[in-house]
């Protein structure tokens, strides 16, 4: 496996949202729900985040039709690079629940 960028958590759910065309308010709803209201992310940090993303270039402003809101998707890189940390994750998960297995036995 190639090294890659990590990328924090916060980056992590965002960019997880962005596989489709989403708003703001909308990337924030999703987090919410998908995680059942476990993780919430802030305006202020998001939009921070999405500025981040944006300069390197892994999201880009999608032109969508409603011309109120600031839509957001995914660019190949950006893909490349959550794919990237959904395998680093899942390394990460199996490392732990292997230690905690190993902790009972």
């Amino acid at each position: 496996m190639k090294t890659t960028e990590q990328l924090t958590d916060s980056m992590f759910y965002i960019m997880a949202t962005l596989t489709q065309p989403r708003h703001g308010y909308a990337i924030m709803n999703v987090i919410e729900e998908k995680t059942k209201g476990i993780i919430t992310i802030g305006p202020a940090s998001m939009y921070t985040i999405i500025k981040k993303l944006l300069k390197q270039e892994w999201i880009y402003l999608y032109d969508g039709s409603d011309s109120r809101r600031k839509t957001y998707l995914l660019t190949e890189q950006g893909r490349e690079i959550l794919e990237e940390n959904v395998k680093l994750r899942r390394i990460m998960l199996e490392l732990a629940e292997t230690g905690l297995k190993e902790e009972k036995g």
